[in-house]
C-alpha cells in the first residue's frame, strides 16, 4: 500500500505538502556523536503533548497543553547518559515525564525522572538481566512503557512494566499450552519461538507486508496482550494476556478448508477482528471471524479461473521502488503467491477497513525462482534487488462490505513524501493522535525544532488532477502487462 500510495502521489502536482505548521522552537543542535533524537509523547489522561530533544550534549523538553501552546519547558544535561538512546517515557500523576534511557544493546537502562516545576531530574537505574533473557519488543500505552523479553531457558515470556519510579516483573508461562510447527510436528513453547520469531505490530498504523507475513505477532492493546501464531496451516492460535490479572487465554480459530491440502495461511488481529488468509495456487479463501463469539462476519472464496471483484487495486507485482506492474489473470497472481510468504495487512481510519494483500520472497529462497515458469512479463533481473513483493488492496466500509472508491492517503503516506522531499530534516519523530498525526523534526538550515499537523487524504482545494481517482488508476497510470 504504502509503495502504490507514494507513486501515486509523485504524478499528482500539488499535494501532500506540509498541511499545516503547528509550532516552531529554535534551538541549535549538536549531534556529531549520533545519539541526537526527537521523540513525542502525548500524556493520554491529560492530552498534553511532549517534545523531548536530545542533541550529544543536552537535552530539551518541552511540554504543550492539549491546544498545542506551549506551556513548559526544561533544559538540561545529558551528563552520564551520553552512550544512551531514548527508548520510551511515562508519566506520573502530576504530569512529569519520566525518560527511559538505554544504550543500544538494551544491557543498561537508567530511569530519568523530570520534575517540569521544580526543574529537578530523579536517575534511577535497572539493568536488564541479559544473563538469561533477550529483548523481543517494547510498547508505550496509557503512559506506561513496557519491555517484553524471552527467558532463554523457561518456557515463559516475561513482561516488565515501566511506571513512575518503578519496574514491575511479570512471567507469562506458556508450560502449558500446546505447540505446533508447520507440520503439526509439537513443540515446546522454546522451540516455537526460536523457529518462530515474535513480530511486533504497530496497533494505530499501517504495518508493511514486511512486517504481516510473520507466523508469530504481538499486539499492545488498551488492558491486554494479543499473540496471534500461524505456523500450523489449519488454524490461527491466539493467546490473550490481561495487563492486570496476567491471566493468560488460548483461543484457536480455524481455517476455511481449502480443496488443496498444500497451502499457505496467515491472519491479522484489529479490533478484536481476526482476518484470515489462505491461498494456494487453485484457489484465494479470505475470512473475517468475531474474536468474542467466533462467528464469521465475511467469507470470500476465489478460484484460479475467477475475477477477484472485491479488490480496490489491480493484481499488482513491485520490485524495489520500480513502478508496479499489473497481473491480469487471477491464476497468475496465484501462482506468484504460492512461491512467497503470504501476508495480510489490515489498517483502519474513522470511515473504513483498508486490507492489503499480498507475499514476499521466502527469506531462504533464490532470487531468481520468484520468476521460475512465470514469466508474466520479461524483466532483466540482474539490475534489481531482491524487495519483491505481489499485492492487492480492499476496502471495507462499515458494515463490512467490500466497497469501490478512491484511494487516498493516509497521513503517514503523506508524511512519508514530505520527508522525502524535504533533504534538510535531519532528526525526525511521528506522534499518532486520534484524529491526525504530529511531525515533529529539526530543520538543520533554519535550527528550529518544527511541529507539523498531517491527515489522512489529499488537500481538497489543491485535487485538480484526475489521475488521483484509483478506481481509473490502472489505465490512466499506464501498468505494464503482459
Amino acid at each position: 500500500m504504502k509503495k502504490l500510495l507514494f507513486i501515486l502521489v509523485l504524478i499528482c502536482k500539488s499535494t501532500l505538502f506540509g498541511q499545516t505548521i503547528l509550532n516552531s522552537y529554535p534551538i541549535n543542535m549538536r549531534n556529531s556523536g549520533g545519539y541526537g533524537q526527537i521523540i513525542n509523547a502525548e500524556n493520554t489522561k491529560t492530552h498534553d503533548v511532549f517534545a523531548f530533544i536530545a542533541d550529544d550534549k543536552n537535552l530539551t523538553i518541552l511540554q504543550y497543553n492539549k491546544a498545542l501552546f506551549l506551556t513548559n519547558e526544561l533544559r538540561t544535561s545529558r551528563s552520564n547518559i551520553e552512550d544512551k538512546f531514548i527508548i520510551g517515557y511515562s508519566f506520573d500523576e502530576d504530569r512529569n515525564p519520566t525518560i527511559y534511557w538505554s544504550t543500544e544493546d538494551f544491557k543498561s537502562i537508567v530511569l530519568i525522572k523530570y520534575d517540569m516545576t521544580n526543574k529537578v531530574i530523579k536517575p534511577l537505574k535497572f539493568s536488564f538481566p541479559y544473563s538469561k533473557e533477550y529483548f523481543i519488543a517494547s510498547f508505550q500505552k496509557n503512559n506506561i512503557y513496557y519491555i517484553l523479553a524471552k527467558d532463554s531457558a523457561e518456557q515463559t515470556l516475561t513482561l516488565y512494566k515501566f511506571k513512575d519510579e518503578t519496574v514491575e516483573e511479570k512471567p507469562l508461562d506458556f508450560s502449558a499450552f500446546t505447540f505446533q510447527n508447520k507440520n503439526t510436528q509439537f513443540l515446546t513453547f522454546n522451540q516455537f519461538i526460536r523457529e518462530y520469531p515474535i513480530e511486533k505490530i504497530e496497533v494505530q498504523d499501517y504495518n508493511p507486508l514486511s512486517r504481516s507475513i510473520k507466523k508469530s505477532k504481538v499486539y499492545m492493546l488498551d488492558n491486554r496482550l494479543v499473540l496471534t501464531f500461524d505456523q500450523n496451516p489449519a488454524k490461527t492460535q491466539i493467546f490473550e494476556v490481561n495487563l492486570e490479572t496476567y491471566e493468560i487465554k488460548e483461543k484457536n480459530f480455524p481455517q476455511s478448508l481449502s480443496e488443496k491440502p498444500k497451502k499457505l495461511s496467515n491472519s491479522f488481529f484489529l479490533d478484536d477482528k481476526v482476518f484470515q488468509i489462505n491461498t494456494n495456487q487453485e484457489e484465494l479463501l479470505l475470512d473475517i471471524k468475531n474474536y468474542n463469539t467466533g462467528e464469521t462476519i465475511k467469507s470470500v472464496k476465489i478460484s484460479k479461473n475467477d475475477t477477484i471483484k472485491f479488490k480496490n487495486s489491480p493484481l499488482l507485482a513491485q520490485i524495489d521502488d520500480q513502478k508496479p506492474k499489473e497481473i491480469k489473470k487471477t491464476s497468475a497472481f496465484l501462482k506468484y503467491l504460492s512461491g512467497l510468504d503470504l501476508g495480510i495487512s489490515v489498517f483502519k481510519n474513522n470511515q473504513n477497513t483498508y486490507i492489503t494483500l499480498g507475499g514476499i520472497p521466502k527469506e531462504e529462497r533464490p532470487y531468481y525462482s520468484f520468476y521460475d515458469d512465470l514469466q508474466p512479463f520479461q524483466i532483466n533481473l540482474s539490475q534489481f534487488g531482491q524487495n519483491q513483493t505481489v499485492y492487492f488492496e480492499s476496502i471495507l466500509d462499515s458494515n463490512f462490505e467490500f466497497i469501490q472508491q478512491r484511494q487516498e492517503p493516509f497521513a503517514s503516506d503523506n508524511i512519508y513524501y514530505f520527508l522525502d522531499t524535504n533533504k534538510k530534516i535531519t532528526l525526525q519523530n511521528t506522534l499518532i493522535l486520534e484524529n491526525y498525526s504530529i511531525l515533529s523534526y529539526y530543520d538543520s538550515s533554519a535550527k528550529q525544532f518544527i511541529m507539523r499537523k498531517f491527515t489522512d487524504g489529499f488537500i481538497p482545494d489543491e485535487i485538480t488532477n484526475p489521475l488521483i481517482d484509483k478506481a481509473v488508476f490502472s489505465k490512466s497510470f499506464k501498468f505494464d502487462t503482459p
